[in-house]
């Protein structure tokens, strides 16, 4: 056991910083990588446990971190998840214009 958001947090500055267009994080969950990644500005990170979670993550959220429950999947199950997510393109569109309502403006 490691203290996860050492090692999540560097992941999500590069992506906050566009110094990396995607992340790929784990832990044992994947909710705490998650839930840490998710503290960073623009960053949209997707927890997945299938393939088509990970598609629609990337599809209709354009998620940019992808975050793995690695206690529950098989490595062979990981390096899958991670090509989809690297090679499913947004789509953009009516998902676009949802995305855009997310981040929170204060008054």
């Amino acid at each position: 056991s490691v203290d996860y958001p050492d090692y999540i947090h560097p992941v999500a500055v590069a992506v906050e910083n566009k110094e990396a267009d995607f992340g790929i994080i784990l832990c044992g969950s994947g909710n705490g990588a998650a839930i840490t990644a998710n503290k960073h500005q623009g960053v949209r990170a997707a927890l997945c446990w299938s393939k088509e979670l990970v598609e629609l993550a990337r599809q209709h959220n354009d998620a940019n971190i992808l975050s793995l429950p690695a206690r529950f999947i098989s490595k062979y199950q990981a390096l899958e998840y991670v090509q989809t997510f690297l090679n499913t393109k947004f789509e953009g569109g009516r998902h676009k214009r949802r995305i855009d309502k997310i981040p929170v403006k204060h008054q």
